[in-house]
């Protein structure tokens, strides 16, 4: 029968483009239509029947009498919808009767869909199947809990929207698709949320366990249905805490910087425990699997930046619904939520930087190497294994390989600019000095890729030069970097942490780097100041090699001009071909050998000309112009 999917088709299709008036209007347009199919219709100027209660065997013969039942509470509910939508910008508030008419029709609404899960629950009759079922009591739920919400009954608002989330829950682990889950988050997580609040529960308690013990008030019946579809959603209270820490055993305390501070509410403390279940298999999983390549290593960064995401949304969230209940920024939570804001961010941040390090290389991208990010094949890596000699990419490939790691470095960079905006961090002198090491680490490793690209373009003053900057950058990160303590260096999976390994293999490669690019540059220096010498051999260029059978006329000859280097294509010089022509008249050693041939040949050949001429001697000349004599 599919009701949720019915409703919140509805709800899409119409408020995507209107209000909630235009959707009144659509839905009574579609009430009227779907009178005229089950032929019940008031007619024009016709008597008027009082409407007869749906019945389970009219469902069972034609859904349409369900259809009309979602459509008359579907239309109450967008009528309330309506009012409380227009008096929303009034600066006095809603006035008591207005809420009296917005709770009447609610309730109108919560009746029909109460009525409709009744006559669904005779299965016998009706045909209706247990999703069937309950998807009908969420949706009378549903509706209930909205009355309850403007009526400001707190208790009973929370216990209908726990039944709606339990339903819901149950039912989204057997469905495929989000129509349940953006109802649990856009709907009736923030009321559950807002009822607790007014009922005065502490936030440190989190939504799965205030609607799983709201929802043991409820009949034993729909227990025993939720129960049939998933019995883990009433252990739990919501099938997304399967595998995490749980509500009741999430850390209620966070440590940033040595200072512990409570966490105050329960979806930052569930948040941060799926955190730490992530790190734990990201490094359970990167120690298991050494010889991945890059992007496979990348990959396993996906689920902790997800966790850490969700984190930060929660903590965002926190922090905005007390300023919205006006607490200020001295109020001892608000204070406890900005550290708890900083060390959050700062963890997601952190582990961002790590999965750019992973995709630059080997050493965070500091050796030579132009090993492409994807995964090769095993005949790609066989090939390569039983070469000899290693294929070298074009110089183009490479500089393109080279801006890929420059875009990772400028991530990085503005991740690290982020962190030192976070609150609390300028004014902690410690972790500030060590962020400013670790960027210049970064633009060193930056300066450093640039440089090589200078290199392959032949621009060997320009790469000197940005080495010597990533030399300098090093150079000032080297010492506050190699106070990293042993035991943080131990892990296998990368992030913000620079070890002291890694700064010092960088500084003792740019030694060795900034060798070779003065010895280029000096090199490049003496061939554009070197003089040609006056001898012949300089006057067009060519070098000695090519001429080593002239004599220089001067006496002299241009050393520095020995051969090409580097060597380029040129075409060989070879002895040219004179034709031969002794041939005839010189019997060569060939000749002598098929001479017998030859003479049978030219015997023949004589025969046949001695003959054409006998032939042409025997016919009759012609005798004059005409063929006769004078």
């Amino acid at each position: 029968m599919d009701i949720t999917k019915f409703v919140v088709s509805h709800r899409e299709n119409a408020l995507l483009y209107g209000d909630y008036a235009t959707y009144r209007a659509q839905l009574s347009r579609k009430l009227l239509n779907s009178r005229k199919k089950l032929n019940i219709a008031t007619k024009s100027r016709g008597k008027f029947h009082p409407k007869a209660q749906i019945t389970a065997e009219q469902i069972s013969d034609n859904h349409e009498y369900l259809h009309l039942a979602l459509l008359t509470a579907e239309r109450t509910w967008a009528h309330a919808m309506s009012m409380k939508a227009s008096h929303a910008a009034d600066t006095k508030g809603m006035t008591g009767k207005t809420r009296s008419h917005i709770v009447s029709r609610l309730e109108k609404g919560a009746r029909t869909a109460e009525k409709l899960a009744d006559v669904l629950s005779q299965d016998a009759v009706s045909g209706a199947s247990p999703n069937d079922i309950l998807e009908a009591r969420a949706y009378a739920a549903l509706l209930r809990g909205a009355a309850n919400f403007e009526k400001q009954s707190w208790e009973d608002c929370i216990v209908s929207y726990a039944v709606a989330r339990m339903i819901y829950s149950a039912l989204s682990t057997s469905t495929k698709g989000d129509i349940y889950k953006d109802l649990l988050t856009d709907t009736i997580d923030p009321s559950i949320r807002y009822a607790a609040y007014q009922a005065k529960i502490p936030r440190t308690q989190p939504i799965p366990s205030i609607a799983k013990k709201a929802f043991a008030k409820a009949d034993d019946d729909l227990v025993d249905r939720v129960k049939a579809v998933n019995p883990s959603v009433l252990e739990q209270g919501d099938v997304t805490m399967t595998g995490v820490t749980g509500a009741e055993g999430a850390p209620t305390t966070i440590t940033w910087r040595s200072r512990e501070v409570k966490i105050e509410d329960a979806s930052i403390a569930v948040a941060w425990a799926s955190v730490q279940t992530a790190k734990a298999k990201l490094t359970e999983r990167l120690s298991s699997a050494s010889s991945l390549a890059p992007k496979d290593k990348a990959a396993a960064y996906d689920d902790i930046l997800a966790a850490t995401q969700d984190a930060v949304d929660a903590t965002k969230q926190a922090i905005d619904e007390l300023r919205g209940e006006g607490v200020t920024q001295s109020d001892p939570r608000m204070q406890s939520l900005q550290i708890t804001r900083t060390a959050v961010n700062f963890e997601m941040i952190s582990w961002r930087i790590g999965r750019n390090r992973v995709l630059a290389g080997e050493l965070d991208g500091a050796r030579a190497t132009f090993d492409d990010l994807s995964k090769k094949g095993k005949k790609a890596q066989e090939a390569e294994q039983a070469s000899e000699r290693p294929k070298e990419e074009a110089p183009g490939r490479q500089i393109a390989k080279l801006k890929e790691k420059v875009v990772l470095y400028d991530g990085t960079l503005q991740s690290l600019e982020t962190i030192t905006e976070l609150p609390g961090v300028a004014n902690d002198q410690e972790l500030f000095t060590h962020l400013q090491a670790t960027s210049q680490y970064f633009t060193a490793l930056k300066s450093l890729a640039i440089a090589r690209s200078h290199s392959l373009a032949h621009n060997d003053a320009n790469a000197l030069a940005l080495i010597r900057h990533a030399l300098i950058q090093t150079e000032s990160a080297l010492p506050i970097l190699s106070s990293t303590s042993s035991s943080e260096e131990s892990s296998p999976a990368r992030n913000i942490l620079v070890s002291a390994a890694d700064v010092q293999t960088l500084h003792s490669l740019l030694n060795g780097e900034i060798q070779r690019a003065r010895a280029l540059v000096e090199i490049s220096e003496h061939n554009k100041n070197k003089k040609p010498s006056s001898g012949s051999s300089s006057s067009n260029g060519k070098p000695l090699i090519g001429q080593l059978a002239n004599y220089p006329s001067s006496g002299q000859v241009n050393l520095e001009n020995i051969v090409v280097y580097p060597p380029r294509l040129e075409a060989i010089p070879v002895k040219p071909i004179f034709l031969d022509v002794a041939w005839n008249y010189i019997d060569y050693p060939e000749k002598i050998a098929a001479g017998g041939d030859k003479n049978q040949q030219q015997q023949q050949r004589t025969e046949e000309v001695q003959e054409e001429q006998t032939q042409e001697e025997e016919k009759p000349k012609k005798r004059g112009w005409f063929g006769f004599g004078r």
